[in-house]
């Protein structure tokens, strides 16, 4: 890997669903690819929420990923021109270094979603998530 860490950073205004459920698919991605040390995962909002969404919390659950503690943060422009990766959630207007990948996946907002769009939008980012990995983990 090069001398610059592996850093994926995860974007939404609020920070209580698209971007939680992103660093959550991350975490468990890093941990079963075996990544722990190589990759650095980073996520908040711009006007962080005072929860994760409900909804998003059941939908993570029924899948056995448990983000009922995770609180919302912000996150600064520096935090995110470390990053390799930013990836924003369709609601971002971010301007960081040129030398920093901005990626925006123009995600729904799950808030106040039935729990069936919910899980679509969490497949969604499940699968986002995973080909991120295959394509900056496999570039050793």
């Amino acid at each position: 890997m090069s001398a610059r860490p592996l850093k994926f950073g995860f974007v939404c205004v609020q920070n209580a669903g698209r971007s939680q459920m992103s660093a959550a698919f991350a975490r468990r991605e890093r941990e079963q690819r075996g990544l722990e040390d190589a990759v650095e995962i980073l996520t908040g909002g711009t006007h962080p929420a005072d929860e994760v969404h409900p909804e998003v919390v059941e939908a993570m659950d029924e899948l056995g990923i448990d983000i009922s503690d995770r609180v919302p943060q912000s996150v600064t422009d520096e935090q995110l021109n470390s990053c390799t990766v930013v990836t924003t959630m369709g609601c971002s207007t971010l301007e960081l270094d040129a030398d920093v990948d901005v990626r925006d996946w123009a995600l729904d907002d799950p808030h106040g979603q039935s729990v069936e769009d919910v899980r679509a939008i969490r497949d969604d980012i499940e699968q986002r998530v995973s080909d991120l990995f295959d394509e900056f983990t496999e570039q050793k």
